[in-house]
Parts: C-alpha cells; sequence; structure tokens
C-alpha cells in the first residue's frame, strides 16, 4: 500500500516535535508533503523556528515548511509558556536552523497542495489550534472532497480541560476555527486529553529513548524531561503525556486505538466554557456524528512503535 499523504499543521512545542519525529522517521506509512506552522504554544516566530530545528534535528531537509496565520479569527493569541518554556523546545540545547521557510503563506499551501491532489488523497494533521484549517476551507471551500481525513489532537471529555476547568488547550486557543472544523463535514479523528494522557512517558520509557545513543532519541529524552514537570505537578502522574504523536502514531498504528463515532460541538459563546468540546459519548442527542472521538490506546504498543521509529534517524 502507498503511503498515506500527508500534511501537518503544528505549534512545535516538545510533543508536537515528537509526532513530526515520528512522521519523517516513518516514509513507508506516510508522506509528508510539507509543515504549516501556527501560533499556539508559542507565537509565531517560534513555532515556525522550532519546526525546522526538528526537521534538521532528524535530518529531512526536504519536506516544505510555510508560516501560516498568527493569531486566532477572533481573539488574543494565548500561549503556553508556563508548560513549554519560553523557546516551544526547552530541554534540550539545539543548534538555531540554517533551513529556511518557503515563501508563501501557509493556508495557500494547503489549499494549492490540495487541489493538486486527487479528491480524498490528503489527510490533514493538526496539532495545534485549528486556525490554519479553518481559514483554509472557509477561503476554498472545495479543498473538503480533496481531503481524506482530519486526524487532530485537541479536546476532552471525561478529562475536561488543562487549559480552563472544561476546555483543552488547541481548541480554547482558537474555538471559533475548531467549530468550522467540525462542522466541515470532512471525516475527523480526535485525540482528545482522554487518550493521550495514557501515553505517559515513564522512566523507563524516556530511559529507553535515551538508550537509542542518537542525537535524535537524546534530544527526546531531554524534551520530556523538561515537559514532564508541568504533568507531575499538576496531576501527579508518573511522567509526561505525548499528546500530538498520538496523532502520528493513529496514521501508522491505527489498531493501537479505540473510540467512538459520536457528535462533537464546540462552545463558542459562554465565557464559562469556552472551547469546551461538547462530546455526546453516550449518544443522548439526536445530533449527527461527526468524529470519531479516541478514548484509549495500548500505550505499551504506541511506546515501542515509537521508540523503533526514533532509533531510525
Amino acid at each position: 500500500m502507498a503511503p498515506r499523504k500527508i500534511i501537518i499543521d503544528t505549534d512545535p512545542g516538545q510533543d508536537d516535535a515528537v509526532a513530526i519525529l515520528l512522521a519523517l522517521a516513518s516514509p513507508e506509512d506516510v508522506d509528508v508533503l510539507g509543515i504549516t506552522t501556527v501560533a499556539g504554544n508559542v507565537p509565531l516566530d517560534l513555532t515556525s523556528k522550532n519546526a525546522r530545528i526538528i526537521c534538521e534535528l532528524s535530518g529531512k531537509v526536504d519536506v516544505p515548511i510555510y508560516a501560516g496565520c498568527d493569531r486566532p479569527l477572533g481573539r488574543d493569541l494565548v500561549t503556553a509558556e508556563h508548560v513549554h518554556g519560553k523557546t516551544g523546545l526547552d530541554g534540550p540545547d539545539l543548534p538555531d536552523p540554517t533551513l529556511q521557510l518557503q515563501d508563501g503563506h501557509a493556508v495557500d499551501f494547503i489549499i494549492d497542495t490540495l487541489r493538486n491532489e486527487a479528491p480524498g488523497t490528503v489527510t490533514l494533521c493538526p496539532l495545534g489550534p485549528l486556525t490554519n484549517i479553518a481559514t483554509a476551507l472557509t477561503r476554498a471551500p472545495d479543498i473538503a472532497e480533496h481531503v481524506q481525513q482530519i486526524v487532530l489532537m485537541g479536546g476532552a471529555y471525561f478529562e475536561v480541560g488543562n487549559i480552563t476547568p472544561t476546555a483543552e488547550f488547541n481548541i480554547y486557543v482558537d474555538p471559533q476555527a475548531a467549530d468550522i472544523v467540525f462542522k466541515s463535514g470532512i471525516d475527523i479523528v480526535v485525540m482528545p486529553l482522554d487518550v493521550t494522557h495514557k501515553a505517559l512517558v515513564t522512566k523507563s520509557r524516556n530511559d529507553a529513548f535515551r538508550a537509542l545513543g542518537t542525537s535524535v532519541g537524546v534530544a527526546v529524552a531531554q524534551m520530556t524531561d523538561f515537559f514532564e514537570r508541568f504533568d507531575k505537578e499538576k496531576y501527579g502522574s508518573t511522567g509526561a503525556p505525548l499528546h500530538d504523536p498520538c496523532v502520528t502514531a493513529y496514521l501508522i498504528r491505527p489498531d493501537l486505538f479505540t473510540g467512538r463515532h459520536i457528535n462533537v460541538e464546540i462552545e463558542t459563546e459562554s465565557e464559562l466554557t469556552l472551547g469546551m468540546t461538547v462530546a455526546d459519548w453516550w449518544g443522548v442527542t439526536d445530533r449527527a456524528r461527526n468524529a470519531t472521538f479516541i478514548g484509549d490506546l495500548d500505550s505499551d504498543g504506541f511506546f515501542a512503535l515509537l521508540t523503533e521509529r526514533l532509533g531510525r534517524l
């Protein structure tokens, strides 16, 4: 089977970095057509810089990288330096990139790429706020038919929120964009906190990354060493949850994940619950099902896959 064509839309972020590395290490499974960056974990200039650092770390410098939207559709930008550090990639000491951004805007790249591919053949993989994706769909509605699937990290149900009591960060940053995407009619797979909080980097799993003895393995171990301090303090967990790599792992090994096809709506108006993913997990409404909401994963299988693939780089 030919590798799945994907566009990674991202706001790196240590866990975004690992998701990108997993994709770049898996050419037999995914063909990364490009990487687009968005403001989220840190402002756009840093997410764009970090995407280039990650590609150089991987040795895969032929993937085009485009900078996208620097703010949400209808509100001020909220960032997460308190989680990811001032650079977004705090932890390892990685050199500034020499790889250059491509000319042009990420949204134009998404539109042009989808129009140039056959209908239903490109998967969009948003790892951050959905601003770029929503802008592309609004500006060029015809591209929807070219999208095979959107597999995204965002939202929560049983795990409620990590940036407000009811909202997960990616959705909260740009709820208007999320609303557009979830109403697009495109086949959507959601990796919410409910599953990503089960992808925990324990000490033994991080030791396995470090034991790879490569620049990638050591850097990933250092990223999660830094990243885990926030979640250990906040949740009392045994390590850092690798949120975004769940997206890439799903593309490679969907059998590692289980969930339900349900209705998901985005709260865009309430000050109290802005950005909440209202997931009809129990089917108590008659609203149309629009997303596969993942709830569990085989964590041992997930980390075995991740360690093996990172070892290739």
